[in-house]
């Protein structure tokens, strides 16, 4: 089991603990060479030397203390990314009991409703396969054509096997009883080196092919989202839920619609944010793009309020009847469930999150000797490095600033309860490029972005100038 489990995780990440594997092996027997036989073994530096340089004294990894701990946050790294990838909180409770959304994938034939999702349809819908978890007997099939993609029936072969990446069902008697989602549905992609849509996982990267809202809009009940918006608008019906689900697009969601029940902006548009990423957050003091609190703050928060999954949650400032009136109503100030399935998860999330470093940009995307023009005018002349400080590109502190200082409306700031946007953190930024910048994906291109800063930053770029920023930009 333990071997099938290293194999879905995909390649990637399996070798890379392999060599950890490796590397400790090798290191308690050259321990065991030097004499390190207790784990109370001391430092031998004393207390105010300077940190020894990593190559300057094997005897420091060598010692038993620092083993241990190293193979701990290995095993908690590995829990970690089973519950980032596998792990539904019980949340199979509501997508499957309430929203009864496993009838609407089956279909009737398979004893659900209607015509059933079929696998053509869920890729289209931005729904991933985790080719590691397809015995390559399938792979074979589906390579040949010999895997109708367009009947449910496949698409519940898919789940049997554990591939749908952040979709998990569950089955009696073997049909699909129930399903629940898992956090890679929205911070996972895949490769596409298989196929489109079918490849190695890619957690950490921002599903931004995913119609969340059009996923759930196909659910035979809405009814839940009904009682909740209903507590301040008596009118909202099935259809009106519906219609706000499916306007907001691929790659977006909006978590706050259930705690604040704006569905849209001043100008009409879907109040939907885009699904960011959740690598390179290692030493980002705040999550979103509006602060509310760290990795784990939110972990809490996604898998409780959004993902309706079984735990605990506290957080006094969604008692705010006038800028929560649905999360003031609905208690979700303090959410207490029993058993708790989320808190005892929530270390090694945490840790697994951190570890996701953000993706290189690969080469060829970007001119390097443009890119190093482009890092002297990023760090210079517009100053842009004073809130995304190198090497997290971000502030170290508290990383806030209002909807004045960077120019532009307030909207989604007075969402959240420090009405304030957060410096992004921009490793990866050549990620974004599905879907646009900023929350809301207002800027199309990084051009774009910059040229809305010389507005509020006071600052004026040549072409040329302004060609290799972007070039810097399209390098992190």
């Amino acid at each position: 089991m333990q071997g099938r489990n290293l194999g879905r995780w995909g390649p990637g990440v399996g070798f890379r603990y392999a060599k950890f594997s490796l590397a400790f092996a090798a290191t308690v027997l050259v321990a065991g060479t030097l004499g390190v036989s207790h784990l109370g073994a001391q430092d031998a530096s004393p207390p105010d030397a300077s940190p020894p340089a990593a190559s300057d004294d094997f005897a420091e990894w060598a010692n038993a203390r620092d083993l241990l701990t190293l193979s701990s946050a290995a095993d908690t790294v590995r829990e970690g990314r089973r519950t980032f990838r596998f792990d539904t909180f019980g949340d199979q409770a509501f997508w499957g009991g309430a929203l009864r959304l496993h009838e609407a994938i089956a279909g009737a034939a398979n004893g659900g409703v209607g015509a059933g999702l079929t696998p053509r349809r869920a890729l289209q819908l931005g729904l991933k396969v985790d080719v590691t978890a397809l015995p390559f007997s399938v792979r074979d099939a589906i390579r040949d054509g010999r895997v109708d993609l367009d009947d449910p029936a496949t698409t519940l072969a898919l789940l049997r096997l554990n591939a749908v990446v952040g979709v998990r069902g569950f089955f009696q008697d073997q049909r699909l009883s129930s399903v629940g989602i898992t956090c890679a549905l929205c911070h996972s992609t895949v490769d596409d080196a298989f196929a489109p849509g079918i490849g190695r996982r890619l957690d950490g990267w921002a599903a931004r092919d995913l119609n969340v809202g059009a996923i759930v809009a196909l659910a035979p009940s809405v009814q839940p989202f009904v009682d909740l918006l209903g507590l301040v608008d008596p009118t909202i019906d099935a259809a009106t839920v519906r219609a706000v689900l499916r306007s907001w697009g691929p790659g977006k969601f909006d978590a706050e619609l259930i705690l604040d029940g704006q569905a849209f902006r001043p100008d009409g548009k879907s109040a939907a944010t885009l699904i960011p990423p959740a690598f390179g957050l290692a030493g980002v003091n705040l999550h979103t793009r509006t602060g509310w609190g760290s990795v784990t703050h939110w972990n809490a928060f996604v898998a409780n309020l959004e993902m309706h999954g079984r735990g605990t949650f506290f957080d006094p400032r969604l008692k705010d009847a006038t800028k929560f009136p649905i999360a003031a109503l609905a208690g979700f100030d303090d959410v207490r469930n029993r058993p708790d399935l989320i808190t005892s998860k929530l270390a090694a999330l945490h840790l697994y999150q951190l570890a996701l470093q953000a993706p290189p940009a690969p080469a060829g995307t970007y001119n390097a000797t443009a890119a190093g023009r482009g890092r002297a005018i990023f760090n210079g002349k517009v100053h842009c490095s004073r809130c995304h400080v190198p090497p997290l590109f971000t502030e170290p502190g508290w990383n806030m600033h209002t909807p004045q200082q960077i120019g532009i409306d307030a909207f989604q700031a007075m969402r959240s309860p420090d009405e304030r946007y957060r410096t992004s953190p921009l490793k990866g930024l050549w990620t974004h490029d599905k879907g646009g910048y900023y929350h809301d994906g207002r800027f199309a291109t990084l051009g774009q972005v910059i040229d809305h800063y010389a507005g509020p930053l006071g600052f004026t770029l040549t072409a040329a100038e302004r060609a290799d920023l972007i070039q810097y930009l399209k390098s992190l």
